[in-house]
């Protein structure tokens, strides 16, 4: 190693987005073999799986949150200069989330009440 990599600080701002990136590659592949182990009994197998999984979203929002906090000001000054070029909603388009809305509670709510049922 070059003397001056020993003495580098550590760039908090990278740090955190690789957290961000790495933990957030891992999601969907932990995610798929936990759904996938989802069909068998438990087992360890199972349990790491699902352990994995749950770290890394633990991670993942942390840095994600962390990485909001970093970057406070820039996204402020998006987010304002974002909303004065953002036209009002259609009716069309107000329309088209209530009914996503509904459909939405209607069988999530289904869900639920079926898993009541089977209690």
């Amino acid at each position: 190693m070059r003397p001056s990599q020993n003495t580098r600080k550590l760039n908090p701002g990278a740090f955190v987005a690789l957290m961000i990136g790495l933990s957030g590659l891992g999601l969907p592949v932990t995610g798929i073999v936990n759904h996938v182990y989802g069909f068998s009994p438990p087992s360890s197998a199972r349990h790491a799986w699902m352990s994995a999984h749950n770290g890394l979203g633990v991670l993942f929002v942390t840095f994600l949150v962390w990485h909001v906090v970093l970057n406070r000001r820039a996204l402020w000054n998006h987010v304002r200069s974002t909303a004065a070029r953002i036209p009002a909603m259609s009716r069309e388009s107000m329309l088209a989330t209530a009914v996503i809305a509904v459909t939405l509670l209607l069988f999530v709510g289904h869900a639920f009440h079926a898993g009541q049922t089977l209690r």
